[in-house]
């Protein structure tokens, strides 16, 4: 679905990714860890074109639609779910015939079909599953998450983990970008570890007998969420 080669990003002198290379396969939720600033959302927007890469590859299946949910997601507080995701779809030219029906499909998918709340009354988890909703807006084939579950309870993190999974049962391939190691070893199928730019650990679940807490410290050192 996605290769990557030696993608590097450059600021002046100080290199946010250095060199970096990776594939991610259809139908897998793949997962950028990392401590915060090493790099995993620079590599998201370069993946997405909203970064100009330095330097190296990025290699895209052909034609594939790709929803994004961003790390800080913004919305018209004033409108409800339902009439916010009206005014995303409407850019993206989606038919009023379709609009209606699709909007209907990601709320139902997410959770909150039957919430009339206008998005200044929503919770966190409420907001971060509002913007997966929108993500899902096209039914894109890869979905690009970033910190998805940051800032949220347990009880609102397994919420997004269990939605994750399900869209995995739907066929999507999905990228989480987080520091949050217990959320990505239930949800996800492999990844890369990221420090200062550089990929210090390639992941694959299951493969090595230890926790991803382990495998992370070795190659990064202590962190703070879990």
């Amino acid at each position: 679905m996605i290769k990557c080669r030696n993608l590097t990003k450059k600021y002046g002198n100080n290199t946010v990714v250095d060199n970096i290379s990776f594939e991610i396969e259809q139908g897998e939720v793949f997962a950028l860890l990392g401590s915060n600033g090493a790099g995993k959302t620079t590599t998201i927007k370069m993946i997405l074109n909203l970064t100009k890469k330095t330097s190296g590859d990025i290699y895209i299946k052909d034609k594939v639609k790709i929803g994004y949910s961003p790390e800080r997601p913004s919305f018209y507080e004033m409108l409800t779910g339902y009439e916010h995701l009206k005014f995303y779809g409407e850019l993206q030219k989606i038919s009023k015939k379709e609009l209606k029906n699709e909007i209907l499909k990601v709320l139902d998918i997410v959770g909150l079909e039957n919430n009339k709340t206008k998005v200044k009354g929503y919770s966190k988890g409420m907001r971060q599953r509002l913007s997966i909703a929108q993500a899902l807006l096209g039914n894109p084939e890869l979905l690009i998450l970033d910190e998805p579950t940051s800032d949220l309870d347990v009880i609102g993190r397994n919420t997004i983990m269990d939605l994750i999974l399900e869209l995995q049962k739907k066929g999507k391939t999905i990228v989480i970008n987080s520091h949050i190691l217990n959320d990505i070893e239930r949800t996800c199928n492999s990844g890369i570890i990221i420090n200062k730019g550089r990929i210090v650990v390639n992941w694959e679940k299951d493969k090595t007998g230890r926790s991803l807490d382990e495998i992370f410290i070795e190659g990064v050192g202590n962190y703070e969420y879990k």
